[in-house]
């Protein structure tokens, strides 16, 4: 294994957040260990799912947002180290996460989809919806609440009248797996359903689709923030998955990783700043 640059930080405590405590729950499950194919060998570190030689968890680049993210991950996704939902989790402050099951219902997720404070939105192509009449493109922005202070902590909602924050139902699975279990859950049926449509296609290398219009669910999460007025976010998650695709990949080869990429500097520059207007887009930089 090729040396990391002396210039990489010593690795932090990270804290479990929503996929990890899922993650060790599945683990406790398990009867055999997961064994991930095509991935970089060895040990791991437990904050970040990569080798400890190419580990980021010094960038972890936890963000406050309007919006907040729910995944409903399939049964084999939080033992995954290509998984993204762990970047979501890693970036969005308020991340849920749940294992989907057809038949169970877990009191918790009912408990998040009932909170008032939350406009439950399930993301799918509207291509698979019915009635069509449940689509929709768009959602309550930070302008629309004007709650949002931009720090990791949110201003008490003043009035009980202002329009509920945004909660992103992502299913984070194969798209088989995804397709399935949109059709499967009942819960899900009396939200909207919003339906994105990105211009660009999917950068994701660590699991191909056949399709460019198949995204990965921190792209998908990306979008979703970016049309509820999380811009920084959004540009902070694009940057952190363009980061651990390439320290997954060099680890995989057994190379260095390069700790001066472009996705590097955009993340320090997005974590040096606090105005989104001082940010330009990082799809435009790429």
């Amino acid at each position: 294994m090729a040396a990391v640059s002396p210039a990489s930080p010593p690795c932090p405590i990270v804290l479990p957040h929503a996929v990890s405590r899922l993650r060790a729950e599945r683990q406790s499950r398990s009867t055999r260990p997961f064994l991930a194919r095509g991935g970089p060998k060895g040990e791991r570190c437990e904050g970040c799912r990569l080798r400890p030689s190419h580990c980021i968890c010094p960038l972890h680049p936890t963000q406050a947002t309007h919006a907040g993210v729910c995944l409903l991950m399939h049964d084999a996704e939080p033992l995954k180290p290509s998984n993204t939902g762990w970047l979501i989790a890693d970036v969005v402050a308020e991340t849920y996460a749940f294992g989907w099951s057809r038949t169970q219902e877990d009191p918790a997720l009912t408990a998040l989809l009932n909170d008032p404070q939350w406009q439950p939105y399930v993301v799918f192509p509207e291509e698979f919806v019915q009635p069509a009449s449940r689509v929709v493109r768009t959602v309550t922005t930070v302008s629309d609440t004007k709650l949002f202070d931009g720090t990791l902590h949110m201003a008490p909602p003043p009035a009980a009248s202002l329009a509920p924050r945004p909660l992103f139902i992502l299913l984070d699975a194969t798209w088989p797996e995804a397709r399935k279990m949109f059709r499967k859950s009942p819960r899900l049926d009396g939200f909207p359903v919003l339906s994105l449509h990105p211009e660009q296609i999917s950068r994701y290398q660590l699991r191909r689709s056949k399709r460019d219009d198949h995204f990965c669910t921190a792209e998908v999460a990306a979008l979703c923030l970016d049309l509820a007025g999380d811009q920084r976010a959004a540009q902070t998650l694009e940057a952190y998955l363009d980061i651990y695709t390439h320290h997954y990949l060099q680890a995989k080869h057994q190379l260095p990783p390069d700790w001066n990429s472009h996705a590097h500097q955009q993340l320090a520059a997005l974590q040096a700043s606090g105005n989104d207007s001082d940010v330009k887009s990082y799809q435009n930089n790429s």
